[in-house]
């Protein structure tokens, strides 16, 4: 397991289109291992794939609710459910955040590391934060999705 280097800013794979997981192999578990390190090595909730530089439709998600790190291989949103403006940040834009418009409530079909698929559902920060992730799979970022009116603002570490 490795740490992996988080792209930022206006790195072009940030705004690339990730493709689909066909092989549920030793790669991808490489793959999901590093990500969750990565992600506890930057005190983050959320990494997606194209964040470490790899356009493939994989998500790590760790709300630290004692359940340890959810994996999600190619994501999809099956329902959403009411709607929230609330601040949210990234990995890839430090020191920096914006309040985005997202849906209050979702349901997400994505497969495990066996290639089984699961459903998932989240509200509030957990709902923004699979929004947030899948949203990388298909280049956007959050600075896509803000609210009407508002703008990216620099946040203090």
């Amino acid at each position: 397991m490795a740490i992996r280097k988080i792209r930022v800013d206006d790195d072009p794979i940030l705004r690339k289109k990730s493709r689909p997981v066909e092989a549920f192999d030793e790669r991808l578990f490489e793959l999901l291992d590093d990500m969750k390190d990565t992600l506890a090595r930057a005190d983050g909730i959320g990494l997606a794939a194209p964040q470490i530089g790899v356009l493939r439709r994989v998500v790590v998600i760790d709300m630290g609710e004692g359940q340890g790190p959810v994996e999600l291989i190619n994501p999809e949103i099956l329902e959403t459910k009411g709607e929230q403006v609330a601040d949210e940040a990234c990995l890839s834009l430090p020191h920096k955040a914006g309040k985005t418009l997202r849906p209050m409530a979702v349901k997400v079909r994505a497969q495990n590391r066996n290639g089984n698929w699961v459903l998932y559902e989240g509200s509030d920060l957990k709902a923004r934060c699979f929004c947030h992730e899948i949203d990388h799979l298909d280049g956007k970022l959050y600075t896509d999705s803000l609210a009407p009116g508002e703008h990216v603002y620099q946040v203090d570490d």
